[in-house]
């Protein structure tokens, strides 16, 4: 009797007749089913899934992600850009330009914390 290859190639692929008795080195059970290898890539199928499905759940519970979202302007920008506009344009003087400018809780030339 001869016995199988113990080599590592071996215990991947297993002999060509498929599986069963001699496909691994040992005897009893352990000489019996696939090689060790699928249960690995059966560990790692459902770990992939298992991501796939907690990516699904977190995008379904915040929507688009932020750099896919559309850019809204907030309403006192345009304001402010209005405002800095008719000044410019010379609509309004500089006493009126502040004036109207602190009513927006505006500072012109200071950009907002927290913004870029």
């Amino acid at each position: 009797m001869t016995h199988p290859p113990t080599t590592l190639m071996a215990m991947f692929t297993g002999p060509p007749h498929g599986w069963g008795p001699g496909n691994r080195p040992g005897l009893g059970a352990e000489a019996f089913g696939p090689p060790p290898v699928f249960h690995a890539l059966g560990v790692i199928m459902l770990f992939i899934l298992a991501m796939v499905v907690l990516f699904l759940v977190l995008r379904a519970r915040r929507g688009r992600a932020p750099w896919m979202r559309p850019h809204v302007e907030p309403p006192e920008a345009g304001a402010q850009r209005l405002l800095a506009e008719r000044f410019a344009r010379g609509d309004i003087d500089s006493d009126e330009f502040m004036e109207r400018a602190s009513a927006l809780n505006w500072t012109p030339g200071v950009k907002p914390a927290g913004r870029k």
